[in-house]
């Protein structure tokens, strides 16, 4: 019950609290271990096709996809994001039809995964773990569904605070979602977060 009204019940990254202004929070991360999937979510069938794969690499459902098999608790947040950007060159060279940007989904390993290596291997090629080191981001918290056209509106409004307040944002954003989807949408926990020097 505790899951649709919203509580947050698993492991969630550990972070320092630098700055809470009105409209957004500074926080600094501690490194972390993470299990990745990068896809075309036309090709997979929708934005958020990669949760599933990540969930039989951790054995959320059925036998754990890895080389142990070693069932790994589920923590939150999910984090997704899209390609990175790429500075403007020219000439432009066209080829092919475009298309949706590909999406990376991210779980974040539980804290007694220190390392990459003290991750169990993938036994499923499209799964990567990888380290990633301590990052500065600046933090927007919402509810509701996070669409992309509501995620990139708070994306965009957090980008226009924290550069008003002197920050440099560095990268693009990332979404971090909570909970599970049967979560009441007006009590779901999403954040929107932009990487800041």
């Amino acid at each position: 019950m505790g899951l649709i009204l919203g509580k947050i019940s698993v492991e969630t990254p550990k972070y320092q609290l630098i700055h809470k202004a009105a409209d957004y929070e500074i926080r600094t991360y501690a490194p972390s271990v993470l299990a990745e999937v990068t896809y075309d979510p036309a090709a997979l069938g929708g934005r958020d096709a990669g949760f599933m794969i990540l969930a039989n690499y951790i054995g959320a459902v059925g036998e754990p996809q890895n080389s142990r098999p070693e069932k790994i608790p589920m923590t939150a947040p999910v984090i997704t994001h899209s390609a990175q950007k790429i500075a403007m060159t020219a000439p432009v060279v066209t080829s092919g039809g475009g298309g949706p940007a590909p999406v990376t989904m991210q779980f974040v390993l539980p804290a007694n995964y220190a390392r990459a290596e003290d991750a169990p291997r993938p036994t499923d090629e499209r799964v990567r773990i990888r380290e990633e080191g301590e990052r500065k981001y600046g933090v927007v918290r919402f509810s509701g569904l996070a669409t992309e056209a509501t995620t990139a509106d708070r994306a965009e409004r957090l980008r226009r605070s924290l550069e008003r307040d002197g920050y440099k944002v560095v990268g693009e954003y990332v979404l971090a979602r909570y909970n599970p989807p049967w979560t009441l949408p007006p009590l779901r926990t999403n954040e929107v977060m932009l990487p800041i020097e």
